[in-house]
């Protein structure tokens, strides 16, 4: 059901979320919203497969308690 993404897939993900990040670092310095633009970069980086993020955090976070 779930597909999971190449690894250049993934690298080249990560790659732009870190030039994302630190081109707009500057601009959201001065952002009241800046936290909520960086909880996204948290999200395309954690992405690695086309199942949701907080699908694949919550099937994680059960294991913790096992």
């Amino acid at each position: 059901m779930f597909h999971p993404f190449s690894l250049i897939h993934i690298l080249v993900r990560r790659t732009l979320v870190l030039l994302v990040g630190v081109l707009a670092f500057p601009v959201m310095l001065f952002r009241r919203d800046r936290a909520r633009f960086y909880s996204y970069l948290h999200r395309v980086w954690c992405k690695t497969s086309t199942k949701p993020v907080w699908l694949k955090m919550s099937e994680r976070g059960e294991r913790i308690f096992y």
